[in-house]
């Protein structure tokens, strides 16, 4: 169809201009409403049947005593907070979310930043990685053999014991003692001191028990009787016993070892005056000028128990040595979103701070750290939410005897809701009290995103 124009000529009439956005009835992508709720309405089920469900039932739950059949109000709630054992849980959950999220974070930055210039950095960062392909189980059953107390099965006193031995002599005989019918008699703290003062002439010998042959140094010398030595008073320190027996007491018999370096003291109103080291074969010699009148005494370093090492486990270092379980585990996991965090850091900056004269330090504190600032708020955060519901480590870890030291809010719950005096009052009044917690956590991760976005 046309149409005339002024000139006299004809023109095609002019199409109507095009609709612009989706069909009627459909979404801003085109797609009908009711596909996306199709789609949409399995992950909706699934989110309100394991979320939104448990959470209210939760809430409800509460409010009611241990059976459910009476409503309590908030009085579960008030003995979350007047309950020894959850305040202890509550002071454990602060130093974790404190301590645990920054020690991991911190360790994971300083590996992403030095093994950026290595040439092996790919495998160092697989190896500190490897430990998140373990289950919280493995990892806690793992460390509870690393922290066991003997030093033959755990690690850590392994080393702390050998590092110890290093620096401080051990005893030399453990455990060994004077027999029941020796003058020596117990001195306190450990020393046995003898009942009547050391003569001149007069043999001062030592009989000792309690050592087990099997103990003896390899190759230890057979004792003999101390010679008489003019201006000395001389003994022998041996191990009065005999295999298969038939030996006589205080009597050197043939076959018994001598105690090689047990030390031996004159004392006298309280002060040692002279001091001998038994020889290969157990005598030992003191002036007879000094020692005359003077009483006998074995030190208390001659039986001294081994040094164990450390109670890492115990009530006051059970919480730091779970927390050192799990920043083996996730310091990785930081280290390996800082690292693709820093490989997107425009190196132009960090060239331009050392031409400007700043050292490695000042280029790491004043230009790498800021802008890696939005992947470290990350980890922190993540971490954060992470330890706040932290249960398997600790159940795992912890003795029995330190357990409640080492309690934490999810624990508890896990021992309020299903222990031997179980309250699921209490177990979901705790279980409100970790979703308050966690949800500050949230609301900051969600706004810092959302920043994000704008820019």
């Amino acid at each position: 169809m046309t149409t005339a124009t002024a000139e006299g000529t004809a023109a095609p009439d002019t199409p109507p201009p095009a609709r612009s956005g989706p069909p009627r009835g459909r979404g801003a992508k085109g797609t009908r409403p009711w596909v996306a709720v199709c789609f949409l309405l399995p992950a909706l089920v699934l989110l309100g049947a394991l979320v939104v469900y448990p959470i209210g039932y939760s809430l409800v739950r509460s409010l009611f005593d241990a059976d459910g059949s009476g409503f309590v109000g908030l009085d579960n709630f008030a003995e979350v907070f007047t309950d020894p054992d959850s305040l202890t849980a509550v002071r454990n959950n602060l130093i974790w979310v404190i301590v645990a999220p920054a020690v991991s974070t911190a360790l994971g930055l300083i590996y992403a930043v030095l093994t950026e210039r290595i040439r092996w950095g790919t495998a160092f960062k697989l190896v500190v990685f490897m430990p998140m392909a373990i289950s919280m189980l493995a990892a806690g059953i793992i460390f509870r053999l690393v922290y066991e107390q003997d030093p033959d099965r755990g690690v850590a006193n392994a080393v702390w014991v050998g590092v110890h031995d290093t620096f401080a002599e051990s005893a030399a005989y453990p455990g060994a003692r004077p027999g029941p019918r020796t003058e020596l008699r117990p001195s306190g703290g450990g020393s046995f001191t003898s009942t009547s003062p050391l003569s001149d002439g007069v043999p001062a010998d030592v009989p000792l028990v309690g050592v087990p042959a099997a103990k003896l140094p390899s190759g230890a010398a057979a004792a003999r009787p101390a010679p008489r030595e003019a201006g000395k008073i001389t003994g022998t320190v041996w191990l009065d016993f005999t295999r298969g027996g038939g030996g006589r007491p205080q009597v050197i018999d043939p076959g018994e070892k001598a105690l090689a370096g047990i030390r031996v003291e004159a004392v006298r109103d309280g002060r040692v005056v002279a001091s001998a080291e038994a020889a290969a074969d157990g005598t030992y010699a003191l002036p007879a000028d000094r020692a005359a009148g003077a009483l006998l005494q074995l030190p208390a370093g001659n039986f001294a128990e081994p040094y164990n090492g450390v109670d890492w486990l115990g009530p006051s270092l059970v919480t730091p040595a779970v927390i050192g379980a799990y920043v083996w585990m996730w310091a990785g996991f930081a280290m390996v979103l800082i690292a693709a965090g820093l490989a997107g850091v425009p190196r132009e900056l960090l060239e331009a701070a050392r031409v400007d004269g700043a050292g490695e330090w000042q280029v790491f504190r004043r230009v790498t750290v800021p802008l890696l600032a939005p992947v470290l708020a990350v980890v922190l955060v993540t971490l954060m939410i992470n330890v706040l519901k932290i249960f398997d480590l600790v159940y795992v870890i912890a003795p029995g005897a330190t357990q409640s030291d080492a309690n934490v809010l999810a624990l508890q719950l896990y021992l309020s809701s299903f222990g031997s005096d179980a309250d699921q009052g209490v177990g979901s009044a705790i279980a409100v009290l970790l979703l308050l917690l966690v949800v500050p956590v949230m609301i900051l991760n969600i706004r810092r995103i959302r920043r994000e976005r704008r820019r």
